[in-house]
Protein backbone atom coordinates (compact mmCIF):
# COMPACT_ATOMS: atom_id res chain seq x y z
CA UNK A 1 0.00 0.00 0.00
CA UNK A 2 3.13 2.21 -0.05
CA UNK A 3 3.26 2.32 -4.07
CA UNK A 4 0.78 4.27 -6.16
CA UNK A 5 -0.52 2.72 -9.62
CA UNK A 6 3.14 3.49 -11.78
CA UNK A 7 5.19 1.88 -8.90
CA UNK A 8 2.88 -0.88 -8.34
CA UNK A 9 3.22 -1.92 -12.23
CA UNK A 10 6.53 -1.85 -12.26
CA UNK A 11 7.14 -3.66 -8.75
CA UNK A 12 5.04 -6.33 -10.59
CA UNK A 13 6.20 -6.60 -13.99
CA UNK A 14 9.56 -6.44 -12.48
CA UNK A 15 8.38 -9.85 -11.19
CA UNK A 16 7.70 -11.55 -14.42
CA UNK A 17 3.92 -10.10 -14.28
CA UNK A 18 1.71 -8.73 -16.57
CA UNK A 19 0.86 -4.97 -16.20
CA UNK A 20 -2.54 -5.17 -15.24
CA UNK A 21 -1.80 -7.67 -12.30
CA UNK A 22 -1.28 -3.78 -10.62
CA UNK A 23 -4.71 -3.05 -11.10
CA UNK A 24 -6.14 -5.92 -9.89
CA UNK A 25 -4.24 -5.93 -6.66
CA UNK A 26 -5.01 -2.46 -6.01
CA UNK A 27 -8.57 -3.30 -6.11
CA UNK A 28 -8.37 -5.93 -3.87
CA UNK A 29 -6.50 -3.72 -1.55
CA UNK A 30 -8.31 -0.61 -1.45
CA UNK A 31 -12.37 -1.89 -2.87
CA UNK A 32 -12.52 -5.11 -1.18
CA UNK A 33 -10.46 -4.16 1.48
CA UNK A 34 -8.68 -7.28 2.25
CA UNK A 35 -5.51 -8.13 4.04
CA UNK A 36 -4.05 -11.34 2.85
CA UNK A 37 -3.27 -12.06 -0.69
CA UNK A 38 -4.67 -15.63 -0.62
CA UNK A 39 -8.14 -13.91 -0.83
CA UNK A 40 -7.23 -12.25 -4.45
CA UNK A 41 -8.54 -14.72 -6.28
CA UNK A 42 -8.47 -13.43 -9.83
CA UNK A 43 -4.76 -13.81 -9.36
CA UNK A 44 -3.25 -17.12 -10.30
CA UNK A 45 -2.62 -19.65 -7.46
CA UNK A 46 0.94 -20.27 -8.17
CA UNK A 47 1.39 -15.91 -7.86
CA UNK A 48 -0.70 -15.73 -4.88
CA UNK A 49 1.62 -18.20 -3.01
CA UNK A 50 4.69 -15.96 -4.34
CA UNK A 51 4.15 -12.68 -3.16
CA UNK A 52 4.29 -13.17 -0.07
CA UNK A 53 7.67 -13.24 -0.41
CA UNK A 54 7.92 -10.08 -2.21
CA UNK A 55 5.75 -8.30 -0.14
CA UNK A 56 3.04 -7.75 2.55
CA UNK A 57 -0.36 -5.53 3.19
CA UNK A 58 -0.17 -3.40 6.36
CA UNK A 59 -2.60 -0.93 7.43
CA UNK A 60 -2.62 0.55 10.87
CA UNK A 61 -5.11 -1.01 13.16
CA UNK A 62 -7.99 0.42 15.58
CA UNK A 63 -6.93 0.97 19.08
CA UNK A 64 -9.75 2.88 20.26
CA UNK A 65 -13.05 4.94 18.89
CA UNK A 66 -14.36 8.24 21.08
CA UNK A 67 -17.34 9.15 20.27
CA UNK A 68 -18.46 12.96 20.59
CA UNK A 69 -21.93 14.22 21.61
CA UNK A 70 -22.62 15.75 18.11
CA UNK A 71 -21.82 12.43 16.38
CA UNK A 72 -18.38 13.07 15.63
CA UNK A 73 -15.37 9.78 15.86
CA UNK A 74 -11.99 10.22 17.09
CA UNK A 75 -9.76 7.09 15.96
CA UNK A 76 -7.08 5.94 18.04
CA UNK A 77 -4.61 3.88 15.16
CA UNK A 78 -1.67 2.33 16.14
CA UNK A 79 0.95 1.68 13.89
CA UNK A 80 3.42 -1.39 13.51
CA UNK A 81 6.02 0.80 15.65
CA UNK A 82 3.94 1.12 18.44
CA UNK A 83 3.32 4.92 17.84
CA UNK A 84 -0.33 6.49 17.75
CA UNK A 85 -2.06 8.31 15.14
CA UNK A 86 -5.50 9.74 15.50
CA UNK A 87 -8.08 10.12 12.81
CA UNK A 88 -11.86 12.00 12.90
CA UNK A 89 -15.01 10.96 11.29
CA UNK A 90 -16.52 13.85 10.88
CA UNK A 91 -20.70 13.96 10.34
CA UNK A 92 -22.12 16.07 7.37
CA UNK A 93 -25.72 16.01 6.38
CA UNK A 94 -25.41 13.05 3.54
CA UNK A 95 -21.84 12.04 4.07
CA UNK A 96 -18.98 11.80 6.43
CA UNK A 97 -15.79 13.64 5.92
CA UNK A 98 -12.30 11.73 7.11
CA UNK A 99 -9.74 13.98 8.64
CA UNK A 100 -6.33 12.25 8.69
CA UNK A 101 -2.82 12.52 9.59
CA UNK A 102 0.36 12.94 7.73
CA UNK A 103 2.99 12.39 10.56
CA UNK A 104 3.59 11.39 14.30
CA UNK A 105 3.74 14.40 16.06
CA UNK A 106 4.65 17.37 14.24
CA UNK A 107 7.62 19.71 13.98
CA UNK A 108 5.85 22.50 13.05
CA UNK A 109 5.76 24.21 16.91
CA UNK A 110 2.31 26.30 16.20
CA UNK A 111 1.34 27.44 20.02
CA UNK A 112 -2.40 27.39 19.42
CA UNK A 113 -1.97 23.37 18.65
CA UNK A 114 -2.05 20.46 21.16
CA UNK A 115 -0.39 18.06 18.68
CA UNK A 116 2.85 19.98 18.57
CA UNK A 117 3.56 19.76 22.69
CA UNK A 118 4.14 16.24 21.92
CA UNK A 119 6.66 17.08 19.71
CA UNK A 120 7.13 15.45 16.05
CA UNK A 121 7.90 11.59 15.98
CA UNK A 122 8.33 10.54 12.31
CA UNK A 123 6.76 11.02 8.83
CA UNK A 124 3.80 8.17 8.07
CA UNK A 125 4.61 6.26 5.10
CA UNK A 126 1.91 6.44 2.31
CA UNK A 127 0.49 2.99 3.63
CA UNK A 128 0.19 4.56 6.71
CA UNK A 129 -1.59 7.60 5.34
CA UNK A 130 -4.23 5.76 2.84
CA UNK A 131 -4.39 2.84 5.63
CA UNK A 132 -6.61 5.44 7.76
CA UNK A 133 -8.82 5.85 5.06
CA UNK A 134 -8.63 1.86 3.91
CA UNK A 135 -9.04 0.70 7.79
CA UNK A 136 -11.91 3.09 9.26
CA UNK A 137 -13.90 2.48 5.47
CA UNK A 138 -13.79 -1.33 5.87
CA UNK A 139 -13.85 -1.72 10.01
CA UNK A 140 -16.27 0.86 10.36
CA UNK A 141 -20.15 1.71 9.37
CA UNK A 142 -19.33 5.18 9.24
CA UNK A 143 -16.44 4.64 7.07
CA UNK A 144 -18.36 3.61 4.50
CA UNK A 145 -19.18 6.59 3.56
CA UNK A 146 -16.89 8.97 3.74
CA UNK A 147 -17.55 11.77 0.84
CA UNK A 148 -14.43 13.93 1.56
CA UNK A 149 -10.66 13.55 2.97
CA UNK A 150 -9.06 16.22 4.55
CA UNK A 151 -5.25 16.23 5.42
CA UNK A 152 -5.63 18.22 8.40
CA UNK A 153 -5.05 16.10 11.05
CA UNK A 154 -1.11 15.51 13.08
CA UNK A 155 1.42 16.41 11.35
CA UNK A 156 2.33 18.85 8.54
CA UNK A 157 1.60 17.32 5.29
CA UNK A 158 4.40 19.23 2.99
CA UNK A 159 6.93 18.47 5.04
CA UNK A 160 6.31 15.03 4.77
CA UNK A 161 6.17 15.58 0.48
CA UNK A 162 6.92 12.66 -1.48
CA UNK A 163 4.82 10.27 0.96
CA UNK A 164 1.62 12.84 1.17
CA UNK A 165 1.50 12.96 -2.89
CA UNK A 166 1.95 9.10 -3.15
CA UNK A 167 -1.09 8.44 -0.84
CA UNK A 168 -3.07 11.58 -3.06
CA UNK A 169 -2.23 9.58 -6.28
CA UNK A 170 -3.44 6.27 -4.49
CA UNK A 171 -6.56 7.93 -3.42
CA UNK A 172 -7.48 9.57 -6.55
CA UNK A 173 -6.64 6.38 -8.61
CA UNK A 174 -9.38 5.05 -10.27
CA UNK A 175 -8.12 1.29 -9.47
CA UNK A 176 -7.80 2.36 -5.76
CA UNK A 177 -10.06 4.97 -4.06
CA UNK A 178 -11.22 6.88 -6.73
CA UNK A 179 -11.59 10.14 -4.91
CA UNK A 180 -12.20 12.93 -7.04
CA UNK A 181 -9.31 15.57 -6.82
CA UNK A 182 -11.93 18.58 -5.39
CA UNK A 183 -12.88 16.04 -2.61
CA UNK A 184 -9.69 16.45 -1.17
CA UNK A 185 -8.10 19.18 0.83
CA UNK A 186 -4.52 19.59 2.20
CA UNK A 187 -4.16 21.92 5.01
CA UNK A 188 -0.44 23.74 5.46
CA UNK A 189 0.88 25.89 7.77
CA UNK A 190 2.84 27.54 4.94
CA UNK A 191 5.95 26.21 3.66
CA UNK A 192 6.13 28.06 0.59
CA UNK A 193 8.15 25.99 -1.66
CA UNK A 194 6.31 22.60 -1.43
CA UNK A 195 2.92 25.27 -2.21
CA UNK A 196 4.56 25.83 -5.15
CA UNK A 197 5.39 22.48 -6.19
CA UNK A 198 1.80 20.97 -5.28
CA UNK A 199 0.69 23.49 -7.23
CA UNK A 200 2.59 22.08 -10.74
CA UNK A 201 1.30 18.54 -9.44
CA UNK A 202 -1.70 18.26 -8.18
CA UNK A 203 -5.07 19.97 -8.32
CA UNK A 204 -5.99 19.16 -4.74
CA UNK A 205 -7.81 22.21 -2.89
CA UNK A 206 -5.31 24.16 -0.88
CA UNK A 207 -6.47 25.23 2.75
CA UNK A 208 -3.69 27.59 4.29
CA UNK A 209 -3.42 27.93 8.40
CA UNK A 210 -2.89 31.78 8.42
CA UNK A 211 -4.50 32.70 12.00
CA UNK A 212 -2.71 36.45 11.48
CA UNK A 213 -2.50 39.41 9.30
CA UNK A 214 0.67 40.60 10.14
CA UNK A 215 4.61 39.09 11.16
CA UNK A 216 4.96 39.62 14.06
CA UNK A 217 1.40 37.82 15.39
CA UNK A 218 1.91 35.25 13.17
CA UNK A 219 5.91 34.26 14.57
CA UNK A 220 4.54 34.89 17.65
CA UNK A 221 1.74 31.97 16.98
CA UNK A 222 4.06 30.12 14.09
CA UNK A 223 7.44 29.76 13.83
CA UNK A 224 7.15 28.74 10.06
CA UNK A 225 6.31 32.55 9.50
CA UNK A 226 10.16 33.16 10.56
CA UNK A 227 11.28 31.09 7.76
CA UNK A 228 8.76 32.15 5.45
CA UNK A 229 7.58 35.27 6.26
CA UNK A 230 3.75 36.68 5.25
CA UNK A 231 4.93 38.30 1.97
CA UNK A 232 6.39 35.09 0.56
CA UNK A 233 3.75 32.90 1.38
CA UNK A 234 1.15 35.48 0.07
CA UNK A 235 2.66 35.48 -3.42
CA UNK A 236 2.82 31.38 -3.25
CA UNK A 237 -0.94 31.36 -2.77
CA UNK A 238 -1.61 34.10 -5.41
CA UNK A 239 0.04 31.26 -7.82
CA UNK A 240 -1.75 28.40 -6.55
CA UNK A 241 -3.99 27.05 -9.31
CA UNK A 242 -7.59 26.30 -7.91
CA UNK A 243 -9.41 24.75 -11.47
CA UNK A 244 -12.90 25.80 -12.20
CA UNK A 245 -14.67 27.55 -9.60
CA UNK A 246 -12.87 26.06 -6.21
CA UNK A 247 -11.32 28.76 -4.17
CA UNK A 248 -8.00 28.43 -1.88
CA UNK A 249 -8.96 28.72 1.64
CA UNK A 250 -7.92 30.54 4.35
CA UNK A 251 -8.16 29.24 8.07
CA UNK A 252 -8.22 31.76 10.34
CA UNK A 253 -7.94 30.73 13.73
CA UNK A 254 -9.81 33.46 16.27
CA UNK A 255 -8.07 33.59 20.03
CA UNK A 256 -9.55 36.09 22.36
CA UNK A 257 -6.86 39.10 22.60
CA UNK A 258 -4.34 37.90 19.98
CA UNK A 259 -5.84 38.24 16.83
CA UNK A 260 -9.91 38.35 16.97
CA UNK A 261 -10.76 42.19 17.17
CA UNK A 262 -12.90 44.38 14.56
CA UNK A 263 -9.13 45.94 13.72
CA UNK A 264 -7.49 42.52 13.34
CA UNK A 265 -10.30 41.88 10.41
CA UNK A 266 -10.01 44.85 8.71
CA UNK A 267 -6.04 44.20 8.29
CA UNK A 268 -6.84 40.87 7.10
CA UNK A 269 -9.11 42.03 4.60
CA UNK A 270 -6.32 44.74 3.30
CA UNK A 271 -3.96 41.45 3.08
CA UNK A 272 -5.83 39.29 1.16
CA UNK A 273 -7.50 42.37 -1.48
CA UNK A 274 -7.85 41.27 -4.84
CA UNK A 275 -7.19 37.40 -3.90
CA UNK A 276 -10.19 35.23 -5.20
CA UNK A 277 -10.25 33.00 -1.80
CA UNK A 278 -12.29 31.75 0.90
CA UNK A 279 -11.96 32.38 4.72
CA UNK A 280 -12.61 29.87 7.19
CA UNK A 281 -12.95 31.31 10.67
CA UNK A 282 -12.48 28.98 13.65
CA UNK A 283 -12.74 30.05 17.22
CA UNK A 284 -9.80 28.53 19.46
CA UNK A 285 -10.90 25.05 20.78
CA UNK A 286 -9.34 25.07 24.22
CA UNK A 287 -7.48 22.34 25.63
CA UNK A 288 -6.09 22.02 28.94
CA UNK A 289 -2.35 23.54 30.04
CA UNK A 290 -3.69 26.20 26.94
CA UNK A 291 -2.23 29.20 27.15
CA UNK A 292 -4.88 30.63 25.10
CA UNK A 293 -8.61 31.32 25.42
CA UNK A 294 -11.77 31.41 22.85
CA UNK A 295 -13.40 34.73 21.96
CA UNK A 296 -17.01 35.63 23.15
CA UNK A 297 -19.82 34.51 20.47
CA UNK A 298 -20.55 38.43 19.84
CA UNK A 299 -16.41 38.75 19.52
CA UNK A 300 -16.67 36.49 16.48
CA UNK A 301 -19.92 37.54 15.26
CA UNK A 302 -18.11 40.86 14.70
CA UNK A 303 -14.87 39.83 13.18
CA UNK A 304 -16.96 37.40 10.46
CA UNK A 305 -19.30 40.84 9.78
CA UNK A 306 -16.33 42.99 9.16
CA UNK A 307 -14.94 40.23 6.26
CA UNK A 308 -19.12 40.00 5.19
CA UNK A 309 -18.97 43.54 4.63
CA UNK A 310 -16.01 43.52 2.57
CA UNK A 311 -17.48 40.82 0.18
CA UNK A 312 -15.40 38.21 1.44
CA UNK A 313 -16.72 34.87 1.62
CA UNK A 314 -16.28 34.17 5.51
CA UNK A 315 -17.60 31.04 7.13
CA UNK A 316 -17.56 29.96 10.78
CA UNK A 317 -16.67 26.52 10.67
CA UNK A 318 -18.19 24.94 13.73
CA UNK A 319 -15.49 22.79 15.83
CA UNK A 320 -16.96 19.53 15.91
CA UNK A 321 -15.16 16.82 18.62
CA UNK A 322 -14.12 18.95 21.32
CA UNK A 323 -15.55 17.24 24.08
CA UNK A 324 -13.19 14.30 23.07
CA UNK A 325 -10.86 16.69 22.12
CA UNK A 326 -11.03 15.98 18.17
CA UNK A 327 -11.42 19.40 17.27
CA UNK A 328 -9.02 21.44 14.99
CA UNK A 329 -5.45 21.79 16.83
CA UNK A 330 -6.88 19.20 19.42
CA UNK A 331 -5.22 15.78 18.19
CA UNK A 332 -2.65 14.41 20.53
CA UNK A 333 -2.54 10.70 19.60
CA UNK A 334 -2.18 9.98 22.77
CA UNK A 335 -2.92 6.59 24.51
CA UNK A 336 -4.88 5.81 27.43
CA UNK A 337 -7.11 2.49 28.00
CA UNK A 338 -9.85 4.25 30.15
Amino acid sequence: MDLPLEEMEAFIFSSGKEKYRARQIMKWLYQSGVTSFETMTTLGRDFREKLPSMARIYRPTIAKIQKSQDGTQKALLELEDGLYIESVLIPGKNHWTLCVSTQAGCAMDCAFCLTAKGGFKRNLTPAEIVGQFVTLRHETKEGAAVGNIVMMGMGEPLANYENTIKAIKILTSDYAVGMSNRRITLSTCGLVPQIGRLGTENSINLAVSLNAHDDETRNRLMPVNKKYPLAELMEACKKYPMPGRRMLTYEYILIDGVNSSRADAQKLARLLAGQRCKINLITFNEYPGSPFKSPTPETVSAFQQVLLDRHYTAMLRKSKGADILAACGQLSGAYTKA
